[in-house]
């Protein structure tokens, strides 16, 4: 494939999952340590009806209101949670499935019952994104990337999800110390005065960040794959926690760049006429890069052993 051809058609959609895929995986490597790493799960099922309703309330898709929504879920589900783990007496897995699960299925109601006919929002999108329909209809070539009327035609998303990305790695670079001593010590942490309960809270915010601004682009499929398989992948693969997220990144990028290749070229080359989603594969290479550390990695006979500072 030409210039010509990859710029315009491949170039955004790769690289918006590939910023999608490492801005979700930096802080799932914290919430696999911290042994949360379903909250990955379960905020792509809260933030679907909080973008549905941001969406019915202003008649657009934009970055503000579907964060506002997603924020505005996230806190109904806190309130959810508390009041059935109080009033049923039951314990709080069991009331975080319950809501989880209900406030996503409330978001497919509210999406299959609404226009959303002008906008690439429905239930097929809220699930595999849109990824393969980002294309960067202003570029001719190379050249576009130093054009500034053709970087004005890239689409939105892109900006978006790498200015999300960029904002997850000052997070993790700045507050490095605090978030390893409280993943691995909590009680350690307090003593040195960290507040690990405020620390928490923002670590599930970033991670609530990233999967909003994924969501449009890439669905919940990439966010929920990409908070987990390749964090523990990684894990698998070393007992030291810089090495940990540098081996995140990487199967990160390796999923997003392989699995757009093979979505679109993997089934031309078996004999099929049709690409697949991208999504969907995407989420299949993290899934088979877990599966093959998990039997091939070096630490995975020792992976309940803790990472060393």
């Amino acid at each position: 494939m030409s210039g010509a051809e990859f710029v315009p058609l491949s170039l955004t959609p790769l690289l918006i999952g590939i910023f999608a895929a490492v801005a979700c995986a930096l802080p799932g490597n914290f919430l696999v340590l911290r042994r949360q790493a379903l909250i990955g799960d379960a905020i792509s099922h809260v933030v679907l009806p909080g973008i549905v309703v941001a969406f019915l309330a202003t008649g657009v898709i934009a970055a503000g209101p579907m964060m506002l929504g997603a924020g505005g879920a996230a806190v109904v589900a806190v309130i959810l949670i508390e009041a059935i783990r109080r009033l049923g007496r039951i314990e709080p897995g069991a009331a975080m499935g319950v809501v989880f699960t209900s406030m996503f299925a409330v978001g497919v109601l509210l999406l299959e019952q609404s226009d959303t006919s002008s906008v690439h929002l429905d239930v097929e999108h809220a699930l595999f994104g849109n990824l393969e329909s980002l294309i960067w209809l202003d570029a001719t070539g190379w050249a576009s990337l130093l054009d500034p009327d053709a970087l004005r035609g890239v689409p939105v998303e892109l900006p978006r999800i790498a200015v999300t990305l960029v904002g997850v790695i000052l997070f993790t670079v700045i507050f490095w110390r605090p978030l390893k001593l409280s993943t691995f010590d909590e009680g350690f942490a307090r003593t040195l005065g960290v507040r690990t309960n405020v620390l928490g809270m923002a670590l599930v915010i970033v991670a609530a960040i990233s999967a909003v601004a994924a969501f449009d682009a890439v669905g919940s499929i990439i966010v929920i794959a990409m908070f987990i398989c390749p964090p523990a992948a990684a894990r698998l693969m070393t007992n030291r926690l810089e090495h940990q997220i540098g081996w995140s990144v990487v199967f990160a990028v390796a999923s997003a760049v392989l699995g757009y290749v093979l979505a679109g070229y993997g089934p031309l080359w078996l004999g099929a006429r049709d690409a697949v989603s991208a999504a969907g594969m995407i989420a299949t290479v993290s899934g088979i890069i877990l599966a093959i550390t998990a039997v091939a990695g070096p630490c995975r006979t020792r992976s309940g052993a803790p990472v060393q500072d």
